[in-house]
């Protein structure tokens, strides 16, 4: 009984919240096959131990946490190998000169924008996730563990075995490149 009792919790939980799961795991994996199965895994690994599951938090929360686990292992294979692509690229030099100022027409803008303005709101959280889809796997992870997930520096660096500087290298690079994409794609028309 206790088999057919989790072949139902499986599908509810298919059902119920695979979508949302997938599209947490897409915003923070460049691949969508690899987000796919992240899910998958997800869902396996629950029915694994469902046994364990105490109802101390919602389902739909347990599973999620389960996914950003999924998701912490998932960066933490891939995290050796980027940092050696991080360490070869440098595209800073489209942003600054030889002697590390600000190339003219580079310098960040004041955005002049509403925060409050719904609509405005809505279209640039959707610019927002098309220029995230543009970064590196490397720099679309840090960024998303620093300010999706709200995680401790000294925790990513940790989860990641990234050195500090790494870590502020890749963020920096990250921002430069998201505030690049978001004022071509919101303010420069």
């Amino acid at each position: 009984m206790s088999g057919e009792k989790n072949i139902l919790n499986a599908k509810l939980w298919v059902k119920n919240y695979a979508d949302q799961l997938f599209r947490f795991a897409s915003m923070r994996i460049n691949d969508k096959e690899a987000a796919k199965d992240l899910v998958q895994e997800t869902f396996l690994a629950a029915l694994r131990n469902v046994d364990t599951f105490n109802g101390e938090i919602s389902e739909k929360n347990w599973l999620y946490t389960i996914l950003k686990n999924k998701i912490i292992d998932h960066y933490r294979k891939k995290s050796s190998s980027l940092i050696s692509q991080l360490e070869t690229s440098n595209n800073e030099s489209e942003y600054f000169d030889e002697e590390n100022h600000w190339i003219k027409n580079r310098v960040p803008r004041e955005w002049q924008i509403d925060y409050n303005a719904t609509l405005d709101s809505k279209e640039f959280l959707e610019i927002l996730q098309q220029c995230m889809k543009r970064l590196s796997e490397l720099l679309k992870m840090v960024f998303s563990m620093k300010y999706l997930d709200e995680r401790e520096s000294d925790e990513i660096c940790k989860e990641l075995k990234i050195t500090s500087s790494n870590y502020w290298v890749i963020l920096h690079r990250s921002k430069l490149q998201l505030r690049g994409c978001i004022e071509k794609e919101w303010f420069i028309k």
